[in-house]
C-alpha cells in the first residue's frame, strides 16, 4: 500500500471516529431538543378543547348541539340523560362527562367537577355563561366534586406523580452503577425506596392540605413507581446505552403531556390524548382523582394498567436474566474461562453524570487530540510473537466492567476515557493462559501495560524453530 492511500485511509478512519463521537456524544440532547418542541411546545403551545363529554337532558340534546356546533364546532360531545338535575348531577359525579348543563329558562345552571381541572372547568364556564346571557339569564355554576383547599387549579395530583416518576428513573440509573449488587438485590431496593418514598410523598402532599386524607392513595403511589423503576430496569439489557433515552421519551416526553394533570386530557392533540389511558403516570392521576373526589367510580381501568406495566417489567427483568445466562454460557464457551453475571452486565451512564466513556481506539487515532490513549500496551509470547485477537478486559478497582476490547493485528491495544486511579487489565482468550495485571491511571500520562502471555498448546512457530 502506498503512502498516500495510507494516509487517505487514516484520514477517512478519523473522519468516521469523529462523526461516531458527535453522534455519541449528541444524541441525548437531540432527544430533548425534538421531544420538547414536539411534547411540550405543540400540545402546550395553544389549548382546545375537542369532544369533551358534556350531559344535557335528552329532550334538549338537538338544540344545544346545533349551538355548540354553530360557536364552538367540535368542543363537546352532548350526550342526553333524564330531565333531572340529579340525573346530570350524577353523570359527573360517576365520570361518565366532565360537565353537564341544565338549561332551564330561569336558572341555567352548569354543573363541573373541579377535580378534573380548573381549566377545563373555566373554558366550559366561559361558553356557557355567553350561552346564558343570549336567554337573557346569568349562568349558576355549581361544583359537585371541589378539590381539596389548597388544590386551586387542580394540578396537585400530577405534581405528585412527577414527584414520583422522575426519582423513579434517577434511582434505577444510580443503581446500574451498583456492580456489587445482584439483580434481586436491585429489585428489593427498588420496591423499599418506592415504598418509602410513596408513604413520604402522600404526607407530606397531605400536610400541604392538597389532597384529602385516604391512605389507601399511597398504594397507586407505590404502584407508579413500580411501574417505572421495574420496567426502566427490565428494559436496560434489550436497550443498554440508549436506556436513558428510551425512559426519559417514555416516562418524561411522552407521558407529562398525554397525563391530563397539567392540562386537562381533553385540551391536547389526539395523540397524547389517545396514550393517555396506557402511560403510567396518566393513570396515577386518574386514580386518584377516582379515589379522592369521585367515590372510586372508573378506579378499576387505571389500577389494572399500573399493575400491568408491573407485571411487564418482571417480564422483563425475568427475559432479561435468561438472556444473561445464555450470554455467559457463549462466553464461557468461547473463551473456556468462567465468565461472572458482573462481568457482562451492561453498565449504563446517564448522559446527565456521565464521565466520559471508556473505548478502545484503532491504531491511528492516537494522533487525534481529543482520543489521546490513557492505556496502551501489547500482548506477546515469551518469543516475541506478537498474538492479535486477545481479548482485553479493563475493570475498576472495585471489579466493575469498564470496557472489553481486542488486540489489533499488531498485538497492540489502545484504550481511552478511562477514569483515573487503580485499575485491572486482564488478557486472554482462547487456547491462552488469562494474565492479569494492576495498573495506575493517572491524567494526561500514557500508561502501560504488556503481557506476556502462553499458549495452552505449545507454540507451533516454536516448534517447528526447534526441529
Amino acid at each position: 500500500m502506498s503512502a498516500e492511500a495510507a494516509v487517505g485511509g487514516g484520514a477517512w478512519r478519523d473522519a468516521v471516529h469523529t462523526a461516531k463521537v458527535l453522534v455519541e456524544s449528541l444524541w441525548f440532547p437531540a432527544v430533548f431538543f425534538v421531544g420538547f418542541l414536539m411534547c411540550y411546545l405543540l400540545p402546550f403551545h395553544n389549548p382546545t378543547p375537542r369532544d369533551v363529554p358534556l350531559a344535557v337532558p335528552e329532550p334538549a340534546v338537538q338544540v344545544v348541539q346545533r349551538g355548540l356546533q354553530g360557536s364552538v364546532p367540535g368542543w363537546f360531545s352532548v350526550r342526553g340523560v333524564p330531565a333531572r338535575p340529579q340525573a346530570l348531577v350524577g353523570a359527573v359525579r360517576t365520570r361518565e362527562v366532565v360537565a353537564a348543563y341544565w338549561p332551564d329558562s330561569a336558572r341555567p345552571t352548569l354543573f363541573v367537577a373541579g377535580a378534573n381541572g380548573a381549566e377545563i372547568g373555566l373554558v366550559t364556564q366561559q361558553v356557557f355563561t355567553k350561552a346564558a346571557a343570549a336567554q337573557g339569564r346569568a349562568l349558576t355554576v355549581v361544583d359537585v366534586a371541589p378539590t381539596a383547599p389548597k388544590d386551586g387549579m387542580g394540578t396537585s395530583l400530577f405534581y405528585l406523580g412527577l414527584a414520583m416518576t422522575i426519582p423513579a428513573y434517577v434511582t434505577v440509573m444510580m443503581m446500574l452503577r451498583a456492580a456489587s449488587f445482584s439483580r434481586a438485590r436491585k429489585v428489593i431496593t427498588y420496591v423499599v425506596v418506592g415504598a418509602l418514598a410513596s408513604v413520604i410523598a402522600f404526607y407530606v402532599a397531605l400536610a400541604m392540605d392538597c389532597i384529602p386524607n385516604r391512605p389507601l392513595a399511597i398504594l397507586f403511589i407505590f404502584m407508579l413507581s413500580q411501574a417505572v423503576a421495574l420496567t426502566g430496569y427490565g428494559l436496560v439489557p434489550f436497550v443498554r446505552q440508549l436506556f436513558p433515552g428510551v425512559a426519559v421519551t417514555i416516562f418524561v416526553l411522552l407521558a407529562i403531556p398525554s397525563s391530563g394533570g397539567a392540562i386537562p386530557i381533553y385540551m391536547v392533540p389526539r395523540f397524547f390524548h389517545w396514550l393517555h389511558p396506557v402511560l403510567p403516570i396518566g393513570n396515577l392521576i386518574d386514580a386518584l382523582r377516582s379515589h379522592f373526589y369521585f367515590d372510586d367510580h372508573r378506579l378499576t381501568r387505571p389500577v389494572v394498567v399500573l399493575a400491568s406495566w408491573i407485571v411487564a417489567g418482571i417480564v422483563l427483568i425475568t427475559s432479561g436474566w435468561l438472556l444473561e445466562r445464555r450470554r455467559i454460557a457463549a462466553s464461557e464457551a468461547e473463551t473456556g474461562a468462567r465468565v461472572t453475571a458482573a462481568e457482562l452486565e451492561c453498565t449504563v451512564e446517564d448522559p446527565f453524570l456521565e464521565m466520559p466513556e471508556p473505548a478502545a481506539l484503532h491504531a491511528h487515532m492516537h494522533r487525534i487530540g481529543s482520543s489521546d490513549p490513557q492505556l496502551y500496551g501489547r500482548v506477546e509470547t515469551s518469543g516475541s510473537r506478537r498474538l492479535p485477537g486477545v481479548r482485553i478486559l479493563v475493570t475498576a478497582e472495585n471489579g466493575d466492567r469498564l470496557v472489553t476490547t481486542r488486540t489489533d493485528d499488531q498485538g497492540e491495544y489502545r484504550i481511552t476515557g478511562l477514569p483515573e486511579g487503580t485499575l485491572y487489565v486482564v488478557a486472554g482468550g482462547e487456547k491462552l493462559l488469562p494474565a492479569i495485571a494492576r495498573t495506575v491511571v493517572r491524567p494526561g500520562i500514557l500508561t502501560h501495560q504488556d503481557f506476556l502471555i502462553e499458549p495452552d498448546a505449545p507454540d507451533p512457530t516454536q516448534a517447528a524453530d526447534q526441529t
